[in-house]
């Protein structure tokens, strides 16, 4: 833990320190001793020095406290296919159940937080796709296309796996509160920063390299020139993951930088087959194509009758809040959601037919 907060988050020094410290038989001695080793350069050595007794037990109270778990690189249940990154984290921080990832086909999906209501159904839509065939997603903590994603995957009572640049605590208090205990429910909150820990300016790209790090190929639904979603899409190609695209219109600024991948070589990402065609042969045992295809009908008929079992808490509160045939978002503004939460729950709703859209900003129910 101490070698972690010392090099800092991303660090490119991480592989060789930890291969050396695993070399030199070091994993079981005194600390005190391993400073003394000779193994730390001055400026890392004068690092570690500097962290108290105190700032470590802090981080294991808190851990303790909130049930996160501690996972360095040198532990079992650390995934190989994440230290097999350019610059792994040392210390994975981990709350809920962490899912066998190198056996499973685990897959980020990714968008930007100001996402189109296209983007935005497609996130929630691919993610609910893969999630029924025994996917496992994986996203980030935004709002916008992280949180359309593990909706997507919640609701098809898949496995969620959201990535954090803060501290799990931190994160747990955040605005998106509610959708973090909605993933905790099946899957899991990583960060490999401490509990508290705040995020600065370059957290989020740094974080990202563990989101594709984690899966097998990463989905861009949606980038503009500027995205974070471009960032995961280079550490995944650095990673030697897979790389999928949904192609805009070359009008749309909000596909500049989606287009400007697929130029450079990703590939078009047009329905969820194209990313069952590239895994069934890798995964034959884990991916069900005939599950994430199957019972459309009965699912159609059952919408129909207006059964709300599945929906989540907050697609159920504007559902049973509806009362006019006709309605805008602000016409829910007295709910005690947020913008996201809304926008996410009204993304459901539309995705299992109780509502549709319209131009104008207009739903209306079905």
């Amino acid at each position: 833990m101490a070698v972690s907060l010392a090099l800092g988050a991303g660090s490119s020094k991480a592989p060789e320190l930890l291969k050396t410290l695993k070399d030199r038989d070091m994993l079981n001695k005194p600390f005190d001793e391993i400073i003394k080793s000779g193994i730390f350069d001055d400026k890392l050595k004068e690092r570690l020095l500097k962290i108290k007794p105190d700032r470590i037990n802090g981080i294991f109270k808190d851990c303790e406290k909130y049930d996160i778990r501690i996972i360095s690189a040198f532990d079992k249940e650390y995934p190989e296919r994440l230290l097999s990154i350019p610059a792994p984290p040392v210390v994975l921080y981990v709350k809920g159940n962490l899912p066998d990832i190198d056996v499973n086909p685990v897959f980020c999906i990714v968008g930007p937080r100001k996402i189109s209501d296209f983007g935005q159904k497609a996130a929630y839509s691919l993610s609910r796709r893969l999630g029924k065939a025994g996917m496992i997603i994986v996203s980030g903590t935004a709002a916008g296309g992280d949180s359309a994603a593990h909706s997507g995957a919640l609701n098809a009572k898949a496995i969620s796996v959201m990535v954090s640049a803060e501290g799990i605590v931190t994160q747990l208090e955040s605005k998106n509160h509610a959708l973090c205990n909605r993933v905790l429910e099946r899957g899991c909150i990583i960060s490999e920063n401490p509990p508290r820990a705040g995020a600065g300016k370059f957290s989020f790209p740094i974080r990202n390299r563990i989101m594709s790090g984690l899966s097998i190929g990463v989905a861009v639904v949606e980038a503009p020139k500027k995205s974070g979603a471009l960032i995961t899409a280079s550490h995944a190609a650095e990673q030697g993951r897979d790389v999928f695209v949904i192609p805009g219109s070359p009008a749309d600024k909000c596909y500049e930088g989606s287009n400007a991948l697929l130029r450079d070589g990703a590939t078009p990402l047009l329905d969820a087959s194209d990313i069952f065609t590239r895994y069934i042969f890798d995964f034959p045992d884990k991916i069900d194509i005939k599950k994430a295809f199957g019972g459309e009908k009965e699912q159609n008929k059952k919408a129909q009758k207006k059964s709300t079992e599945g929906l989540s808490k907050e697609a159920l509160l504007v559902y049973n809040n509806l009362v006019l045939p006709e309605f805008t978002v602000d016409d829910l503004s007295a709910l005690e959601l947020d913008g996201a939460q809304l926008l996410s729950a009204l993304t459901e709703l539309e995705m299992e037919h109780f509502i549709s859209s319209a131009p104008g900003g207009i739903y209306k129910i079905s």
